[in-house]
């Protein structure tokens, strides 16, 4: 007997996806519902290879018997509907921002803190990370294990699938305006994307750091360490899918290259592509489709005591949303939902 599974959000980038990793990882489902806006509601969507699902409208979905629920659907519709949800018996994994940084909601990435699952029991929800958060943790947790982190600079370079389709498409469409000499046209982004670099993401705050920045620092210490400093600049790049991220970190203790490589390379979720020659690193090109974090480039920072320089690539539509979402439910119907699905 398998799981009564919702995603919210199913017509998305995000939630697409997730459809496709619960079929490609056989998550045992009874039932798979689809839902999504009125608008969306009464089309089509695949679930794995053979099967289509009829898309259902969330505003009239009871989710009374659903065992477990994925969306991907905004921050403010998982704020009106996740609680009701949850009231009727469901557990949430929700990829918005909206739960994050509740003491009540554990945020987890599977290869860091799975233990904080456990916690799900006092709102029946669990919250997935940002993306940019998701991979650099995952690279991060055997590092700090060995040798505690104090401080990560990161900067990121974060593709517009990370804006949704809207981004996608403006990229796509700016792109073929510069090349049949149009004007081109801004609706998602604050300037072109196309042949160009935007270090803005998410709103701007009062101490001059965007939220998208914020959301590193703060998410970071909540997964990992509290005790970690962290600073980030968050730069949108004309990359369709994937995010890049150049990661300086600084230890407590010396640890060498060398250290780092195995302690990676030994780590779940994670590859190495270091090899000090042309083409011996990993692009986001290379990784989209990819569930791994690929890590490159790692050598000394001379600057800092005890400092290591790294390249960090990973899918942000799977392992920096869709994947990590289904790894959590695989951890939550293994080790505390069994006895219901029994």
């Amino acid at each position: 007997m398998g799981y009564r599974v919702a995603v919210v959000g199913a017509t998305g980038n995000v939630g697409r996806e997730m459809l496709q990793i619960l079929a490609e990882r056989q998550f045992p489902v009874s039932e798979v519902i689809a839902l999504a806006s009125d608008r969306s509601a009464g089309s089509e969507i695949s679930f794995g290879e053979d099967d289509v699902l009829k898309v259902r409208s969330l505003d009239k979905f009871d989710f009374k018997g659903t065992d477990i629920v994925l969306s991907s659907a905004g921050a403010k519709i998982s704020a009106a509907f996740a609680p009701k949800a949850a009231a009727a018996g469901a557990v949430i994994v929700d990829n918005t921002s909206h739960f994050r940084m509740d003491p009540d909601v554990p945020l987890v990435v599977p290869e860091v803190n799975p233990q904080a699952i456990a916690g799900y029991t006092k709102k029946n929800i669990i919250a997935n990370p940002n993306c940019s958060t998701i991979q650099m943790v995952v690279a991060l947790k055997p590092l700090h294990d060995i040798a505690k982190i104090s401080r990560v600079v990161v900067s990121t370079y974060q593709s517009v699938s990370g804006a949704g389709k809207e981004g996608m498409d403006e990229l796509f469409n700016q792109t073929r305006g510069v090349y049949m000499n149009q004007s081109p046209e801004r609706t998602k982004f604050t300037k072109q994307i196309a042949f160009n670099v935007i270090p803005h993401i998410d709103v701007f705050m009062q101490d001059g750091f965007t939220k998208e920045e914020w959301k590193m620092t703060v998410e970071t210490k909540k997964i990992l360490d509290p005790n970690i400093n962290v600073v980030a600049t968050c730069v949108r790049v004309p990359v369709f899918i994937a995010h890049s991220e150049a990661v300086n970190i600084e230890f407590e203790s010396e640890i060498s290259v060398e250290q780092v490589r195995a302690a990676l390379r030994s780590a779940k979720g994670i590859t190495v592509v270091d090899h000090r020659a042309d083409e011996g690193y990993v692009t986001p090109l290379e990784v989209a489709g990819e569930d791994n974090v690929f890590v490159s480039r790692i050598r000394k920072d001379p600057t800092v005591k005890h400092g290591i320089t790294m390249w960090i690539v990973g899918d942000n539509l799977r392992k920096g949303a869709a994947l990590n979402a289904v790894q959590i439910a695989e951890v939550l119907a293994q080790d505390y939902l069994k006895q219901k699905a029994a």
